[in-house]
């Protein structure tokens, strides 16, 4: 432990502010196909009932009509918002008929590329932005990759923990400033030790061989209808899951707020030839958004992000440059199919632990060769982690990665147990012992488990992946909502409708002019 962290963990577990941990702030976003009782993926419009994709906050879709994706709020507690996400679960299912929602984060049996709806959100200019930036990402990286699915946790530490660590330690600078670049601290700690996450989390080592059809790839065959690699952990992160040549360069810099948003602006300002080639409309229709290495800022994809809630018509980036980092959101987990929501309170409150010791321990700035061993470790971890012997690499050397996972776990137990102070448990600690017991028997984790049914129960990830949606399924329908709960969400998706139309009704312009206002919003002048 260094001698930061351990100035700051005696500064928090003084007792006048033990209280302090008790504010952080969780919320989770998770992604879900809606597939046909057959298990292939659903070709009807989103349903009604649930409201509108564009203006609900709690149901809405990702990239697909059938990709899904439920919303909590930001809560104290993250068994709030995990009851949260469950009555989601369980009004949706009451509005789906005879759909599955498909448990896993790779995809369903796909149809046809042309045949895969892309996300509708009406009329409005903000709701064909929506659905033009969506057409964008299929012609750049094809529609199946859209189809992949996951959980975002999103995380914060209390507001008044930044001004008293601040103080501490003698700086000066205006509070936003220090708060952002504490926050980005955080992040690059992440990168540094992220692949540990992938090796206890990831649920994804096999997939279906009609995701790869006419794709080149290096996976081995386990039984008819199934790829995967024996010691993968999260396929889903690899260079099968989300991939671009256009982003290959691009490497925001984490070393301050300010280099992070110049390098995602240069990028939605800079053209790129093969998208240039693509063109923006064809035959009257917008195919993309702009012919750039990003079409909007979140099209940059990475395992966290530091966020700030955006106000009406502001743009993300926006944002974050005029009010400072707010909270991260972590991108890289899977949906865990052995569990109904995909995640559990045992993984929230570990992510916590995981979260506090990265925004605490000490956190150089990161030159390029580090930068590239991170990324390098990530992706042996996610092909490769359960591998025995793994070596990864750290400042050159290497390093056995259960050895160093087991370090990791030591240095941030001083976390769980601050946590767990704060809260009057030992629920921490016990989320950590969990994960130590992944570390000595990799068979316990995620992905073992999977190889493991499908191996023992003799069935392709599909039949797999269906009888987890399945039963889930059942699960969720078996505790239909009491009926002040259905009223409420059945309120919310009208009141979300409404919404629409009236944005709809509202608005003034051209699309064109909209679009072009909406883009020189964060050009590198501005």
């Amino acid at each position: 432990m260094s001698d930061l962290l351990s100035r700051r963990l005696a500064l928090l577990d003084s007792a006048e502010q033990r209280d302090l941990l008790r504010h952080c702030r969780h919320g989770l976003e998770k992604e879900s196909l809606r597939v046909d009782p057959a298990g292939h993926l659903a070709l009807t419009p989103h349903p009604q009932a649930l409201g509108s994709a564009l203006t609900h906050a709690q149901i809405t879709t990702d990239y697909s009509e059938a990709l899904l994706e439920f919303i909590t709020a930001a809560e104290e507690d993250p068994a709030r918002s995990l009851d949260e996400l469950d009555a989601i679960h369980r009004f949706a299912y009451a509005q789906m008929g005879e759909e599955l929602l498909w448990t896993h984060s790779m995809p369903c049996k796909l149809p046809a590329e042309a045949d895969i709806p892309i996300a509708e959100y009406g009329s409005s200019h903000i709701g064909r932005i929506k659905h033009v930036y969506r057409k964008g990402l299929a012609v750049r990286y094809g529609k199946a990759m859209q189809c992949i699915a996951g959980i975002h946790y999103n995380f914060s530490l209390p507001e008044a923990l930044w001004p008293l660590l601040q103080q501490a330690e003698g700086d000066s600078r205006p509070a936003q400033d220090w708060q952002s670049e504490r926050y980005v601290a955080l992040i690059r700690n992440f990168r540094r030790y992220s692949w540990l996450l992938m090796y206890l989390f990831g649920a994804s080592p096999a997939v279906c061989a009609s995701f790869l059809k006419e794709r080149e790839h290096n996976l081995e065959t386990l039984g008819e209808g199934t790829l995967y690699l024996p010691w993968a952990t999260s396929l889903r992160m690899s260079d099968l899951g989300y991939q671009n040549n256009a982003q290959a360069s691009l490497r925001p810099c984490y070393n301050d707020l300010d280099s992070y948003l110049a390098s995602l602006r240069q990028a939605v300002s800079t053209p790129y030839p093969p998208y240039e080639a693509i063109g923006l409309q064809k035959d009257g229709e917008w195919q993309q958004l702009n012919t750039n290495v990003l079409q909007i800022e979140n099209e940059f994809y990475s395992s966290i992000r530091p966020k700030r809630v955006a106000n009406s018509g502001e743009r993300p980036i926006q944002a974050l440059g005029a009010r400072g980092v707010q909270y991260v959101e972590v991108r890289c987990l899977d949906i865990d199919p052995f569990l109904p929501l995909g995640i559990d309170l045992v993984a929230a409150r570990f992510l916590d632990a995981f979260l506090l010791y990265c925004a605490l321990e000490d956190s150089p700035n990161m030159a390029g060769d580090e930068c590239r061993e991170c990324t390098s470790n990530f992706a042996l971890t996610v092909k490769e982690g359960r591998k025995p012997g793994l070596a990864l690499q750290q400042h050159g050397e290497a390093r056995e990665l259960t050895a160093w996972g087991l370090e990791l776990l030591e240095r941030i137990e001083a976390c769980a147990a601050l946590l767990d102070t704060a809260h009057g448990s030992d629920l921490h600690q016990l989320a950590l012992n969990a994960q130590r017991a992944k570390l000595e028997d990799p068979s316990l984790t995620p992905s073992a488990r999977v190889l493991r049914s499908l191996r023992e129960d003799n069935l392709s990830f599909f039949a797999f992946a269906q009888r987890q949606s399945e039963r889930h399924a059942a699960w969720f329908r078996s505790r239909p909502l009491d009926a002040e709960s259905q009223a409420a969400f059945t309120q919310s998706a009208r009141d979300s409708l409404a919404a629409q139309a009236q944005l709809e009704q509202e608005q003034q312009g051209s699309f064109e002019e909209f679009v072009e206002r909406y883009m020189a919003a964060i050009e590198p002048s501005a």
